[in-house]
């Protein structure tokens, strides 16, 4: 499971309208606390397009039906990710996302 980040970044780099989100693709794993994968990044050193996207993609797979389980309420799924803030998620863009969330803003 852990190798899909390196998988996809290969793929977008040998496809050059992917190209671009390769980096993004390759980091979207990384932890805030530098626990995540592939490379171990943490804090300022994960490219902000990461950290955005490991909390949007965190809320969708949250929210989300599954083979193996129903989609988890709102008010769960952003309970998980205010206690996800601070290690596995930018507790600054925690906040951001879920004052826009709640805002109807996204």
């Amino acid at each position: 499971m852990q190798k899909h980040c390196e998988i996809g970044h290969r793929i977008a780099q040998s496809a050059p309208i992917l190209h671009e989100v390769g980096d993004w693709i390759l980091k979207h794993h990384e932890w805030w606390n530098g626990q995540g994968y592939p490379l171990g990044l943490k804090r300022q050193e994960i490219p902000i397009e990461c950290r955005i996207l490991a909390i949007a993609d965190a809320y969708d797979a949250m929210t989300s039906d599954r083979p193996y389980r129903k989609a988890l309420p709102y008010e769960v799924a952003i309970r998980e990710l205010q206690e996800g803030a601070g290690s596995q998620f930018d507790p600054q863009l925690v906040e951001l996302f879920i004052e826009l969330k709640r805002s109807g803003l996204i």
